[in-house]
């Protein structure tokens, strides 16, 4: 019996060569009929994807056509489809990001791999960070702060020397871009329970930025963080590489 299955492109000749071809090995269909959505492009095209699909309540298969492609699975013209059938399936929520502007308007988004608060101009951004009512830091003077899910910590996360957290941690980092005053923080590993508040200590004189994955509002004053546990992302992975094991040899990576 035949897959079915709805296909989202990002419209580059690797990915047109790729619908091509799993159009004579499966049966594409309209996305309610669909088994699952497959997913042609790279991580980028692959959040967008999830971001406006999920509603569908429909599994997804990424196949990489961009470049590191770690939320993807590898192409292969002999062992896809095979891959496909045989997939296991990963779920996992989002970070859920509320904003109020210095105008005091209210913006609301979803981020599958991190939160970043972004300094909006040459001056570093000033910034105090509670999770619940317990103060992480009062004051941090730094390029911005970034708030990354397990699924996310090997993206800009590891960019910025936060850690790798394992797929089923329950905890989220919290770790700061270039930071100036403290010197030596390094940041901390909260539980994925916590509400984290961050508050922008100057928004007139250090205008920040929140940004959602790649959804980003400006002039934040305050930002409100936690994990959404009502939206769950159905995410198919190849049996031997698996998005446990690619978090797992980024983190040995790290280590070496």
């Amino acid at each position: 019996m035949k897959i079915k299955a709805y296909i989202i492109l990002n419209n580059t000749k690797k990915s047109r060569l790729i619908k091509n071809f799993l159009e004579k090995k499966i049966i594409i269909t309209n996305i309610h009929n669909a088994d699952c959505i497959i997913v042609l492009g790279g991580d980028g095209f692959m959040l967008e994807t999830l971001k406006k699909y999920y509603k569908y309540n429909k599994s997804f298969y990424g196949i990489n056509c961009g470049n590191y492609g770690f939320l993807m699975n590898k192409f292969s013209y002999q062992n896809t489809i095979l891959n496909l059938i045989k997939a296991t399936n990963i779920r996992i929520s989002p970070l859920e990001m509320i904003v109020v502007t210095k105008n005091n308007i209210k913006k609301r988004t979803i981020a599958i791999n991190e939160v970043s608060i972004l300094r909006q101009s040459r001056q570093a951004a000033s910034l105090s960070i509670k999770s619940g009512k317990k103060e992480i830091i009062k004051k941090l003077i730094s390029d911005g702060v970034l708030v990354s899910t397990p699924a996310g910590s090997t993206a800009y996360n590891l960019s910025v020397h936060g850690p790798i957290l394992s797929l089923n941690s329950k905890k989220l980092s919290i770790a700061p871009i270039s930071a100036f005053r403290p010197r030596r923080w390094r940041g901390k590993i909260v539980s994925d329970k916590s509400l984290i508040s961050i508050k922008n200590l100057n928004p007139q004189k250090r205008p920040v930025s929140a940004v959602a994955d790649n959804i980003e509002f400006r002039n934040a004053k305050r930002i409100s963080i936690k994990v959404n546990r009502k939206i769950k992302f159905n995410l198919l992975y190849d049996k031997n590489r698996s998005l446990q094991k690619k978090i797992k040899i980024e983190e040995l990576r790290k280590e070496t």
